[in-house]
């Protein structure tokens, strides 16, 4: 999960900035009156691509994120299968990579599929990393005429400390220190805010990567502190929402529908939220505790996303790639 922890705001958890940013700026009059937070949006064809940047101290407490800058590329209509779509999805998550991650045509990239295989929600990170054009041990072999166009990758999914017994952190750590990339990019599944944003949005984030801290098991940073490399990028998809959101967003829905009915207006006016969030938090702890929830066609959703990523991640490091007229496979 991406560095800064997820999100508690008003107890409503999201690993996606833009989400949190939202949260935090209801009642300031929009985006830009938001302390701390500078907030662009542009469209890109089908994609919209939000820009926060978290400026300082303020930024962080009102948003739960660390410093830095954060791209999200919201496109719902990519868990329909279109593949048109999904192509340009790839070509504009290349676009960003590239942007947020200042790098020679032959600097090492180490990529991190971070995640636990087994579990499909949480296993895009190792699917990605299957997709991905993996070079660093061919760059002696490359003919001449294709060197600068093939950048050296290499890539490893560490597993989760369950698998291994080892921290993910130190895992990486030590590879690290023996290969000495130049740039480390991670990618792991998110925990969001809305459901609609399931496997439909992708967040780049420079400030590093907190391997579980969606679901509550945060581990170690990875990040430019912790590993000693410049560039540090995170990747991520959100495949998981809390039960606790959805259940707050019934409540909210179900207030406002009583509230223009006689009889039940009062009953509501002095509703806090604090008040509604302790409410749900008495009625789902006994029954259904931290529960996580994802759809139901998530195996082929999460096939479908770690090759746009992988294709993304590809066409990024990779220009010969990135000449090629379909990089989604």
């Amino acid at each position: 999960m991406l560095a800064g922890g997820r999100s508690t705001v008003g107890e409503l958890r999201t690993d996606l900035a833009l989400e949190a940013t939202q949260h935090a700026q209801k009642g300031q009059g929009g985006l830009a009156g938001l302390p701390g937070v500078r907030v662009e949006e542009r469209r890109h064809g089908d994609i919209v691509v939000h820009r926060v940047d978290v400026l300082d101290e303020e930024g962080e407490r009102a948003t739960g994120k660390a410093r830095g800058h954060y791209v999200t590329l919201d496109t719902p209509g990519v868990r329909n299968r279109d593949r048109g779509l999904q192509e340009q999805v790839a070509r504009a998550l290349a676009e960003e990579i590239r942007r947020m991650l200042p790098i020679g045509p032959d600097a090492h990239v180490l990529v991190v599929g971070l995640g636990n295989w087994n579990a499909t929600p949480d296993a895009l990170g190792p699917r990605v990393v299957d997709n991905l054009l993996v070079t660093r041990h061919l760059q002696n072999q490359v003919p001449a005429d294709l060197r600068g166009g093939l950048r050296p990758v290499s890539a490893i999914a560490p597993g989760v400390l369950g698998l291994t017994g080892i921290e993910t952190t130190d895992i990486i750590a030590g590879i690290v220190k023996e290969i000495r990339p130049d740039a480390v990019l991670a990618v792991d599944a998110l925990a969001a805010r809305s459901i609609r944003r399931i496997c439909s949005t992708i967040q780049l984030a420079d400030t590093g990567i907190r391997p579980g801290s969606g679901v509550g098991n945060d581990r170690g940073g990875i990040s430019r502190e912790t590993l000693g490399v410049e560039h540090v990028l995170a990747i991520g998809v959100p495949t998981v929402v809390h039960a606790f959101t959805i259940a707050s967003d019934t409540v909210d829905l179900l207030i406002e529908s009583l509230r223009s009915r006689p009889g039940f207006g009062d009953c509501f006016r002095n509703f806090s939220p604090e008040q509604k969030n302790r409410l749900i938090e008495e009625v789902l702890s006994p029954t259904v505790g931290d529960l996580m929830v994802t759809p139901k066609e998530i195996d082929v959703i999460i096939e479908d996303m770690s090759r746009v990523v992988a294709a993304g991640i590809n066409a990024a490091l990779h220009p010969r790639v990135a000449e090629q007229p379909t990089l989604v496979f």
